[in-house]
């Protein structure tokens, strides 16, 4: 269960790499540039084997030759030598943060942190890292995990069970986690944190031997990145359960197959093999769900995701269909009409196949 090794020992020899190339253009008398890889809707495609969205052939060449660019360029290089210091030291920083340092930079401050940012993707793309590999981490808070899993991080040992009601804290810097002990055999991740808690009252830990992970809404990067280790690394299905509307189907097809925005890491992210045991529209009408009706813009997005590669499955494209002909939704806690404990007595045993 070790953690993969050399992740920032990769990352530091490419900001180096990037570096003595920006050198040796220089003592050529060579214009420095950095080619990119185009992360544009129109070179962003669904790859069919591998259930996911890639990025195309197509690059951008970021050169100091222009005087347009030369800026962007310095401010580039720039970010590539924070990073570089930062995994040299073996610390990070926030995206916030290192905006603020930009302040002092010769090359000049951002316009915003917009800005900033997708330099950073362009470093991301163009090495093919994660931001957290070049020491850089957002301001956004981890999700939590309940069940038996012990992982040591920063030299502590820790007990997912024994980590307070809340459970353990996903950081950030996931990949630097490593997995000691794990008894659970699947793991079920829940849109809501209020879910999230029913189901660790409720004991469903026990009961399906899983890991209980609360997404807190759209996961987060290093949720998804636990996600993508737990089924890789651990053998461990992942299951899905979101509310029956349109935003609840998205956030499972994130995990599931990654997202257009992060197409340049979605092999590192996605989880083609995760399965939708959420709330869908057969079951608004196989257990009589309270409903609110669908607004305009649901079914507007109901469209969209109709005509999304993604949701060209039998599956999905019935339950899409199904919900516009209703046009109800429904969410987890619709549940809660038959009992607080239905949700773990009938509700998922069911879904997992784990029921009689």
């Amino acid at each position: 269960m070790v953690r993969e090794k050399g992740r920032k020992t990769k990352a530091e020899e490419k900001l180096r790499e990037f570096g003595r190339g920006v050198i040796e253009d220089i003592l050529r008398t060579r214009p420095p540039k950095l080619r990119i890889p185009s992360r544009s809707t129109s070179n962003i495609r669904y790859d069919e084997k591998n259930r996911y969205f890639v990025l195309g052939d197509r690059y951008g060449v970021r050169s100091a030759a222009s005087m347009k660019q030369v800026k962007k360029f310095a401010q580039t290089m720039c970010v590539a030598d924070f990073c570089r210091e930062l995994i040299a030291n073996d610390k990070f920083a926030t995206l916030r943060e290192m905006y603020y340092t930009a302040e002092g930079w010769e090359a000049g401050p951002f316009r915003d942190q917009g800005e900033s940012d997708a330099i950073v993707e362009d470093l991301e793309a163009t090495f093919t890292l994660k931001r957290e590999d070049l020491g850089l981490m957002p301001e956004e808070d981890g999700a939590a995990i309940y069940g038996e899993l012990v992982v040591r991080e920063e030299g502590v040992t820790i007990d997912a069970t024994k980590a307070g009601r809340a459970g353990y804290t996903i950081p950030p810097t996931i990949d630097d986690v490593e997995f000691v002990k794990c008894r659970a055999k699947r793991v079920i991740a829940v849109e809501t944190m209020g879910m999230y808690h029913r189901l660790v009252q409720e004991e469903a830990w026990k009961k399906f031997d899983a890991l209980i992970v609360g997404l807190k809404g759209q996961a987060a990067r290093a949720t998804r990145r636990f996600l993508k280790r737990a089924n890789g690394e651990l053998g461990l299905p992942v299951y899905i359960f979101a509310d029956g509307d349109p935003f609840g189907f998205h956030i499972a097809m994130v995990i599931i197959s990654g997202s257009a925005k992060l197409a340049y890491i979605n092999h590192e992210l996605a989880v083609p093999d995760a399965q939708f045991i959420g709330v869908t529209a057969s079951d608004i009408k196989n257990y009589d769900l309270p409903t609110d009706k669908l607004r305009e813009l649901d079914i507007a997005r109901l469209k969209q995701l109709q005509r999304d590669p993604r949701y060209n499955t039998p599956f999905w494209q019935s339950e899409i269909k199904l919900m516009l002909e209703l046009g109800k939704k429904a969410e987890q806690q619709a549940f809660a009409k038959y009992g607080l404990d239905y949700v773990v007595k009938e509700y998922l045993p069911e879904k997992l196949g784990l029921k009689g």
